[in-house]
């Protein structure tokens, strides 16, 4: 068995899912800022676009991104002008983790702000603190473990993204295959101990995933 097959699809999986961590930190973190605001105008909206990786099909959801970002999309016309591209190309296959892993990002991070005492928040303005000092010196190390669970979460479902990875990847082995990608590929190959040694892989990251969300869990009850 060639370890390429192995070490490639393991390694653009984990370049994947620390590029589109990072996002999650700089976008996501806003977002759930935003969506926890009472008066947000067009709240909905934006709580809907966000929330809907959750409830609408994965593959679909590429589609829709495939007419946006190709070269001939809506989008994809003028970052084609700029040399841009994200169709078949590692951009993509982050936008396809960043996507699917975002409502698991802002969800719970919303909703901890919005249970935040605002009484905490009163003492900080009073004490010269504005709105956005208040949030990063205040708010977010007090929510500091769902912030990391929000965050392992959320790379963990970029990591098993298959749907919009296929429609924005392309599947092509060597350059865009994921693990995910990886496993469907040697199953239809009917190789199925690399399917198997990925699988376990992926078992164990889950696994790894689960232990820190469960220490998580056991130091915020102990706080």
């Amino acid at each position: 068995m060639d370890f390429s097959t192995i070490w490639h699809p393991l390694f653009l999986s984990f370049k994947t899912v620390g590029a589109s961590f990072v996002l999650f930190i700089i976008c996501g973190i806003p977002l759930a800022y935003l969506l926890a605001k009472e008066h947000l105008p067009h709240k909905w909206l934006l709580d809907s676009l966000v929330t809907m990786p959750l409830i609408f099909p994965p593959i679909a959801i590429g589609f829709l991104l495939l007419l946006l970002l190709g070269r001939n999309g809506w989008l994809g016309v003028y970052f084609d002008k700029i040399n841009i591209h994200f169709i078949f190309e590692f951009k993509g296959l982050v936008i396809a983790g960043f996507i699917a892993g975002l409502p698991l990002m802002v969800k719970p991070l919303q909703a901890a702000i919005e249970l935040f005492p605002k009484s905490i928040c009163e003492a900080a303005y009073v004490n010269g603190k504005n709105r956005f000092q208040t949030f990063i010196w205040v708010v977010l190390p007090c929510i500091k473990p769902t912030l990391i669970a929000a965050l392992l979460v959320s790379s963990a479902r970029s990591l098993g993204e298959v749907g919009i990875t296929l429609m924005l990847g392309g599947n092509i082995v060597g350059k865009t295959d994921t693990m995910s990608l990886a496993i469907y590929n040697a199953v239809f190959d009917g190789d199925y101990s690399l399917a198997l040694i990925l699988c376990a892989l992926l078992i164990i990251i889950s696994i790894g995933v689960f232990f820190a969300l469960h220490h998580l869990t056991h130091t915020k009850q102990t706080l």
